[in-house]
């Protein structure tokens, strides 16, 4: 199990390149993670949804993604409450304090998971969420030192040096631990080390002495790899000189599966920044609403911060206007919660630029898609999470069609667009065509696909250098040789 000082410390990643290199070498493995908290999110082949990092972290292990590898996923709709998800499927809305006592529930589904799991592969690399010395949480803990308590799962602790700090943070973390949690940590990640690791070793040799643990590795900070976020956006944004379109996404305060957007974010043809709603709105070539988990609430901020009249302004000039999933619901002209899903019961005005209104209805809508663009010559493959049902003229022309069934909408004008589709951008001949409508005439050829795949072998063979495997070893189904140039590890 990977457990972290801190939530984005490297996690996700370790444990996608573990699996990897696991799976490079014929072991068959797989990603768990007992409990996730996050807004973007993937639909598995058994018809449910969990965490998008667990969908990146199967691809490692060359599996599709299923429910038993994030049983318990909570998806924030308030500073206080969120959408709680088990095994795949919704059972309903909790305000934080009611979910604390709920976990003794939660954790008989983890554990159902994870047995299964377990009868089906020789190895199974379980991330943790947060952090495991998170004093308040640590009853009824299920998500970190609870879960390997309770499988009795060795532990490797990471810690970011990027952010600083990173000798605090892991010598703090292992004194917060009970005697037997800290006999479970086997030993420490430094993740997205830069410089001259010469420079290190004092540090090292000092936390091996004051801990008693092994470093099991330090990991260097990899320039250009890209694997989808579990759910940190990016703060940084560097324009692209020879870009050819300029593309906006405001951050909604429930943004969900921003990960839609990186396909876009590494076409380099486009120039994709994400806009805090406290941020001046640049102009672009084309705005991108995204997924919500509170589309009434999230569109009365964005139109607080002055986004409904500079979207009007932007489409006056002659720009371009997408909404997906949540966002698409927001182009209509009104919103209905009549049963409180995701707030107070309502209706709010829509931004008015598709004809059409949702209501939100208990049923979410779950399911992988593929068809093919209504407006081009091009597949699509993506999958749809949604809890709002659209209806109106506007549907008539559709942005897809799907087994010939209309979905999504474009305005008569060809000016707006919208759909319940997520993962829009990743397929290569749908990328092409919607920036194609977007305005970009003469495209490079680009795969995101391949580029994450890319990634991941990337990943993968850092940690093959890295990472100490002799240390690692025991913990290792009996036999494995990931291929390394270690002269005696195929007989440990």
């Amino acid at each position: 199990m990977v457990q972290g000082t801190t939530s984005d410390a490297g996690k996700s990643t370790l444990v996608a390149g573990l699996c990897r290199v696991l799976y490079r070498s014929g072991v068959a493995v797989a990603p768990f993670k007992p409990q996730n908290m996050a807004l973007n999110a993937a639909v598995t082949e058994d018809g449910g949804e969990i965490g998008r990092a667990q969908a990146v972290q199967a691809m490692a292990c060359g599996l599709p993604p299923h429910t038993d590898m994030n049983p318990v996923l909570l998806k924030p709709n308030s500073d206080t409450g969120c959408q709680v998800i088990i095994h795949g499927q919704v059972v309903g809305n909790q305000e934080a304090s009611t979910y604390h006592d709920y976990k003794k529930t939660a954790m008989q589904a983890v554990l159902q998971s994870y047995q299964r799991l377990q009868q089906q592969y020789a190895c199974i690399v379980v991330e943790g969420a947060g952090s495991p010395a998170e004093i308040n949480l640590r009853a009824n803990d299920i998500a970190n030192m609870g879960f390997a308590e309770a499988v009795d799962c060795p532990v490797i602790l990471v810690a970011d040096i990027d952010k600083g700090g990173v000798f605090a943070h892991l010598v703090g973390t292992l004194a917060l631990l009970s005697d037997s949690e800290q006999a479970r940590v086997v030993g420490f990640v430094i993740n997205k080390f830069r410089g001259d690791i010469a420079l290190l070793q004092p540090g090292l040799d000092w936390l091996e002495a004051r801990t008693g643990k092994p470093v099991i590795g330090v990991l260097p900070y990899l320039h250009d790899l890209h694997l989808e976020a579990e759910d940190a956006i990016a703060n940084s944004h560097t324009k692209k000189a020879d870009a050819q379109l300029t593309v906006i996404v405001p951050v909604l305060p429930h943004i969900a599966n921003h990960t839609d957007f990186d396909a876009l974010r590494l076409h380099p043809q486009v120039d994709l920044q994400f806009v805090r709603l406290s941020e001046p709105i640049p102009a672009a070539d084309l705005i991108i609403l995204p997924g919500s988990k509170n589309v009434r609430g999230d569109l009365t901020a964005l139109k607080a911060h002055g986004w409904e009249s500079a979207i009007a302004r932007h489409l006056r000039y002659g720009g371009k206007l997408l909404g997906i999933c949540g966002g698409f619901q927001m182009l209509g002209q009104q919103l209905h919660d009549p049963l409180a899903i995701e707030g107070e019961a309502g209706s709010s005005a829509g931004l008015g630029w598709l004809e059409m209104e949702t209501t939100l209805e208990t049923h979410k809508q779950l399911k992988q898609v593929s068809g093919k663009l209504a407006f081009a010559d091009a597949e699509l493959l993506g999958y749809e999470i949604h809890m709002g049902v659209s209806t109106g003229s506007a549907l008539a022309r559709p942005a897809h069609l799907i087994k010939d069934q209309a979905e999504g909408a474009i305005s008569a004008d060809g000016q707006v667009a919208g759909s319940y589709m997520h993962g829009l951008f990743d397929h290569p001949q749908a990328c092409a065509a919607w920036l194609q409508w977007a305005g970009i005439s003469t495209q490079v050829a680009y795969d995101y696909t391949q580029l994450r795949e890319q990634s991941l072998e990337k990943l993968a063979d850092s940690l093959r250098q890295h990472l100490d495997w002799k240390a690692l070893a025991p913990y290792l189904p009996a036999g494995v040789n990931p291929d390394f140039p270690l002269g005696d590890f195929q007989s440990t």
